[in-house]
């Protein structure tokens, strides 16, 4: 098995409808397979598409062919390798989103002037080959910084003599939240999935009471899944960003579940699936 590629491709595309502006800001990674053998067998390399025109393809397609997603985007992506090149027998890519947000105005979102909504960036996985007519997608939500401060604990836990860690009724429940969800259509409405899978992951964690990590997953992934229809099976990660208590006592004062130490390692990461099967 053999692929290549290019990677952080940075595509931002300006959509102009009237005096409204839409900003795509677009990171990709592109990997090839096919008949590349001799490349790596024999230095032989006149069947190897330059990582370099993969790049511009980026470019070109993105100019030449209008869309509205990132999940359209890849598979046209996919498409043109496919039909453009005979000797490639499949194609993987992934695109992911910046968080670009209109300003608001006087009550009003601006035609053309955006803020960055947050580090965590929208993203869509594509794979492709000769044996399929469209290509199999994923959505996703990556680095979604979530945080609770009341409403979580984490208690009754395994213990041996390993455990040093005390049971707590009451902490700071914070996570970065990579989610990836895929779909069961082959034109799925990306903007509608983003929205209604993010929605739910995120009243579910801000409205349910947790026993911990472990339970609020799956929680978070169930809803998501009666949320939207237009997927199978949802793949979260959360890793737990952990605030341990500040000791205050030689200050003479008392800890009342206020003054944390927000540290960024070591830390846990609670991972799962959840599919259509499981709910």
């Amino acid at each position: 098995q053999n692929s290549y590629g290019k990677s952080e491709v940075r595509l931002t595309k300006i959509v102009r409808e009237g005096a409204l502006h839409r900003v795509f800001e677009i990171t990709a990674a592109i990997q090839l397979e096919g008949a590349f053998e001799a490349a790596y067998t024999e230095g032989d390399n006149r069947s190897v598409i330059a990582t370099d025109t993969i790049k511009n393809t980026v470019y070109v397609v993105g100019k030449e062919n209008d869309f509205k997603t990132i999940e359209q985007l890849a598979t046209l992506l996919c498409r043109h390798f496919l039909k453009t090149y005979e000797h490639v027998s499949a194609v993987k890519e992934e695109l992911s989103q910046a968080n670009w947000q209109r300003i608001v105005v006087d009550g009003r979102p601006h035609d053309h002037a955006f803020t960055n909504g947050g580090t965590h960036r929208r993203i869509c996985r594509a794979a492709m080959d000769r044996a399929n007519a469209d290509p199999a997608l994923q959505g996703g939500i990556h680095e979604l910084r979530v945080l609770k401060s009341t409403a979580s604990e984490w208690q009754n836990f395994h213990s041996d003599r390993y455990r040093t860690l005390k049971d707590t009724a009451e902490r700071i429940l914070a996570s970065k939240i990579n989610a990836t969800w895929t779909y069961n259509t082959p034109a799925p409405d990306g903007d509608a999935a983003f929205e209604a899978v993010s929605e739910a992951m995120l009243r579910v964690f801000a409205t349910t009471h947790s026993r911990g990590a472990q339970e609020t997953l799956l929680g978070m992934g169930r809803a998501a899944l009666e949320a939207c229809p237009s997927i199978d099976s949802i793949h979260l990660e959360l890793p737990n960003l952990h605030h341990i208590p500040f000791n205050l006592e030689p200050f003479g004062l008392k800890f009342e579940n206020d003054i944390y130490v927000g540290t960024s390692d070591p830390y846990g990461l609670i991972t799962g699936t959840v599919s259509r099967g499981n709910l």
